[in-house]
């Protein structure tokens, strides 16, 4: 087994679904300590976790991705060396998180790095790097002009290392965010007081996606309402608009000149904007009210 970075600490927040939550634990050979926060609160997963000698945390009630990652580093006594956040979708072998570890060692002002990921058994990468989204792009991709702009801006969160420097410096995970576009608003606030990201594209991973929750009309609803969110929070009421009527066009355009289950999903998209995701979303009961709470992180030795 390789030799662990003893600084390192593992971060899964976990809802559900045991068995693949173990074969993410399992991978990790012992190597790091870990901590998972399950808003499942499922007595199978705290047997999971248990069972690998990881620290259990139920929080009681299902608090998305970003409130669960905060909570999980309230449990250390301060953030001494860096945080793998880890989905229990995903499989990352150690030798991998060490490489990972030197790659943001190497770089005094990089806040995250990611490898690159794939689901099981699939040759094809998925993309971990995106641009930040914003109205003109909303635009860009409307007319189709975006594939013309493929900036890494930010990694997805599935499988991102953060630097514990940059944790302190930012701040945790704005609480408003329930499950996605917490990671590039965090990303987007890092960058902003300097810090980079990296991908590193000749390591490699597994991630499943949707290996915890398996409807894909909550996933949808959820991950753009976490973009109006991510919009409305940089760029104010106008500025989504903005946004909102590039998605709607982009999306009218599609469901026009594509066929079959892609006409489909761009005419599905077309009325989500027009209703506005985030409401949808809540009125689903997929997403709670939407919070504001950006904790800060001390820099002090853990126990």
């Amino acid at each position: 087994m390789t030799e662990a970075t003893s600084d390192l600490l593992v971060v899964v927040v976990a809802y559900g679904a045991p068995e693949v939550l173990s074969t993410c634990l399992e991978a990790l050979e012992g190597a790091y300590p870990v901590i998972v926060v399950d808003n499942s609160s499922s007595a199978d997963v705290r047997r999971v976790v248990e069972r690998v000698e990881a620290h259990y945390v139920d929080p009681g009630a299902n608090l998305g991705f970003a409130s669960g990652v905060n909570l999980a580093l309230t449990k250390v006594t301060g953030i001494r060396g860096n945080v793998l956040l880890l989905n229990p979708d995903a499989v990352v072998a150690p030798a991998v998180v060490e490489q990972l570890h030197r790659a943001l060692e190497a770089s005094p002002r990089l806040a995250c790095v990611a490898p690159a990921q794939h689901a099981s058994g699939s040759p094809t990468m998925d993309r971990v790097c995106w641009p930040f989204p914003t109205p003109a792009r909303a635009w860009l991709e409307a007319i189709g002009l975006g594939r013309f702009q493929r900036s890494c801006d930010f990694l997805i969160g599935s499988i991102l290392l953060l630097r514990g420097a940059a944790l302190i410096d930012v701040g945790g995970f704005d609480e408003r965010f329930f499950l996605y576009a917490e990671e590039t608003d965090w990303q987007y606030r890092a960058a902003q007081k300097g810090w980079g990201v990296e991908l590193c594209s000749d390591l490699d991973a597994i991630h499943a996606g949707a290996g915890t929750d398996h409807d894909e009309r909550r996933r949808t609803l959820r991950f753009h309402a976490g973009i109006e969110r991510y919009v409305r929070k940089w760029y104010g009421g106008r500025g989504w608009l903005v946004f909102r009527v590039g998605s709607i066009v982009g999306a009218t355009i599609r469901s026009v000149v594509l066929i079959g289950p892609r006409r489909r999903a761009a005419a599905e998209r077309r009325r989500l904007y027009m209703s506005g995701p985030d409401n949808r979303a809540r009125r689903a009961a997929a997403l709670p009210p939407p919070l504001s709470r950006v904790p800060e992180f001390r820099g002090e030795p853990r126990p």
